[in-house]
């Protein structure tokens, strides 16, 4: 039979999906409200983590690996994403000193 992880017993589900979802709105807030690229860049990532916490969260409550495999390959993609993503941001203050975004629509032409 499934039976539910003695952790979920002490710290119910709800307070894991709570502190996800406060995570993911602190995200949300990083990447609509900041200029600095840095800044959205771990706004983004503090999406990603928020993310893999729900899936590992459910993932131990219903004892099925799977969730924890997704999570697996989202940290190896966010791995990736931080190097072309700050290989980027670094090319981008070469070019024009600073990582504020809205001075990016001088690089058109």
């Amino acid at each position: 039979m499934n039976q539910i992880p003695e952790i979920f017993r002490v710290i119910p589900v709800n307070n894991f999906v709570i502190l996800a979802v406060v995570l993911f709105s602190i995200g949300i807030l990083g990447v609509l409200t900041r200029r600095n690229a840095i800044i959205i860049f771990m706004s983004v990532e503090l999406m990603l983590n928020a993310v893999n916490l729900l899936f590992v969260t459910f993932s131990s409550y219903k004892s099925d690996p799977t969730g924890q495999v997704f999570v697996f390959f989202i940290m190896a993609i966010a791995a990736a994403e931080v190097a072309v993503g700050l290989a980027i941001i670094v090319m981008i203050y070469r070019r024009i000193r600073s990582t504020d975004v809205s001075l990016l629509n001088n690089l058109k032409g």
